[in-house]
Order: structure tokens, then sequence, then C-alpha cells
């Protein structure tokens, strides 16, 4: 602003020397396009339209990022100072519009702008600033939402194959225990079986016994069924010799009838006993006998005495055992089966 009051000199501007400074002389200033080339730096300036007005706030925002927020609030606590200049100097100034590159700021030109032609200030300035925060702490949340789901998710797949793991590990070892009591249970349940069954062996045994007997006693086995010899003429022994003193009794071994009683070649006195389910008992080489044929006779009574008659080589008792078909068997094995100790 141009005013026709000249700025008062001051009263102590002198030389070095004491002197008074004479009046400095004034040089007309012209402006080129480098000396007004915009301030490019952190506060850019977007080109804008509409007068003055415009290009004053050009000059705020430079003022601003060469004194910074410091300077601009130290000056606000300070009083103006106002700033003249002669009269000689303002009417030489030359028009702004004609200025290279500050007529641009200058324009007339009315049309709209298709950008932001607001005024670029302090306050749009942080505004664009939060507003720029504000978007970039608004995706910083969502994505760290997102990984912490990712996360959780995967926590919760890794929890649940944990679990399934261990429900299957807990199900193998029922069912392995499981199966360990079942064969344990069916091992226990076997062996009482087989006890249960011998023991009821033993007891039928004992309860045929008492119907049972032994042929003779005092006794000693010196031959038995099967053996191979030249003494005997079929080459092998056909039953079980007791050996005892001449004399001994001899017994039934079971309820029967006397089918025959007498001399038999080889074999001496016989005396064949018929049981009631067909079998024969042969009691061979008796000294002599106390039955007769057709004769009944129990368990146990004496039915002649122990001798050596016939082909022997000693007193003993010869004993053989016919089945009802007439083929003969291991007399040892059937006084065995008939519960017998022999």
């Amino acid at each position: 602003m141009a005013s026709n009051t000249p700025a008062p000199a001051s009263p102590f501007e002198t030389d070095v020397f004491g002197d008074e400074t004479p009046e400095r002389a004034w040089e007309e200033w012209n402006p080129t396009e480098d000396s007004v080339r915009p301030v490019r730096g952190r506060h850019r300036v977007m080109k804008q339209r509409g007068g003055l007005a415009r290009s004053s706030t050009v000059l705020g925002v430079g003022v601003i990022a060469a004194v910074g927020a410091g300077g601009m609030a130290t000056a606000q606590n300070k009083p103006p100072v106002s700033i003249s200049l002669p009269d000689s100097i303002a009417d030489n100034l030359p028009d702004a519009k004609s200025l290279p590159g500050v007529g641009s700021f200058m324009s007339d030109d009315k049309e709209a702008d298709t950008g932001d032609t607001g005024p670029l200030t302090t306050m749009s300035i942080a505004t664009d600033s939060r507003a720029g925060t504000q978007d970039a702490s608004g995706a910083g949340e969502a994505l760290r939402a997102r990984i912490l789901q990712q996360a959780e998710q995967q926590q919760s797949e890794a929890e649940a194959e944990a679990k399934a793991a261990a429900e299957k590990l807990a199900a193998e070892k029922a069912a392995a225990e499981a199966a360990k009591q079942q064969t344990a249970a069916e091992a226990a349940k076997k062996k009482a079986e087989a006890e249960a069954a011998a023991k009821a062996e033993a007891a039928r045994l004992a309860e045929l016994a008492k119907s049972y007997a032994l042929p003779t006693s005092s006794y000693t086995i010196t031959s038995t069924f099967g053996e191979a010899g030249s003494m005997w003429s079929s080459g092998y022994h056909t039953g079980l010799d007791f050996a005892a003193p001449s004399g001994t009794p001899v017994k039934a071994v079971h309820s029967g009838t006397v089918k025959s009683a007498g001399w038999s070649g080889s074999y001496g006195y016989r005396t064949v006993l018929e049981l009631d389910d067909g079998t024969e008992v042969w009691y061979c080489h008796q000294s002599s006998m106390s039955v007769s044929v057709g004769q009944k006779v129990s368990t146990g009574e004496t039915i002649g005495r122990v001798g050596a008659t016939g082909n022997v080589t000693g007193p003993h008792l010869h004993l053989e055992v016919h089945t009802p078909g007439g083929s003969g068997v291991d007399p040892m094995t059937w006084l065995r089966d008939k519960g017998l100790t022999v």
C-alpha cells in the first residue's frame, strides 16, 4: 500500500564515524521469472485462480514454511508494525499482472477449476492430514482385525485337531483295554469251565470207581499191552500182567455174568466175565477158580486165585479186555478210564 507520508528517519542513524548517514538511494525493482518462481518444498501450493486474495494465500504459505509454527506463534504475540513506501517508489511499481509468473495468480478468469479451488490454509492441511491418518489407522485396524481373526481360526482348528486326536487316542486305548479285559474274561471263563469239567470228571470217576475195582492187590506190573516178544504166539503181548504171589485173590472188576470158566491152553485156567455193556474181561493163569458159568458176581467179589498155569515164567494174573465186537484194548487205559489208579 502506497503512502504520501515518508517514513520517519531514525534519529540515531549515523555512520561509523559519527556522521549522519546520507539518504539511501532507491533503485527500481524489476522482478524476473526466476525471482518470482514459486517456492517448492514440503508445503505444496496448488494452482489457483481468483485474483489477489489467492496470491496472498500463497504468500502466507511461504511465510509459514519459512518461519515455522513456532515463529508464527511468536509473531502473534507482538504488536503490528506499519510499513510504508515513499510515493516516488509506489508510483514506479509495475503492474502485478505484468510480472512473469505472477499474473497467473492474479487472473480474473472466473472459470471454475475442476479440482479443489479453495484456499490452502493450515486448517485444511491439518484436516487433510488427520483424514489421511484416520484412513491409515482404519486400514491398519481392519488389517489387524483380519490377522487376529485368521490367527483365532487357526488356533481353533489346531485345538479341534488336537481334541480329535486325543479323543481318537482315548477311544483306541479304551478299545484295547476292553479287548484286553474281554480276553482275560474269556480266559478266566475257559479256565473256570476247564476246572468245572475236570471237577465233574473227577466226581464221575469217583462215582464210577465205586462200581469198579482192581483185579488184585500186592502186585507189580511186569508186562504191558502191545509189547513185542517171541514168548507170545501173536508176536506181541495182548494183555496186562499183575505179578503177585500164588494164591493172591482175583476179584471181579465190575458186576457181571460169568461167561466161561475153565482150562484154555496157553492161558491156563481162565475165567471170562461179561459186563452189562457186553465188554468181556479175561482172568488167565489162575491157580484155582471159585465161580461157574452163568453165575452173577458183583464188583470186588473173589472169583479165583493168582497162579502160574499155562504158558508162564512165574505166578501172575494175565488180564485182557475185549470190546463187545471182540477187539482187544489196553487194559491199563480201560481201568484208568473207570477211575482206577493202576
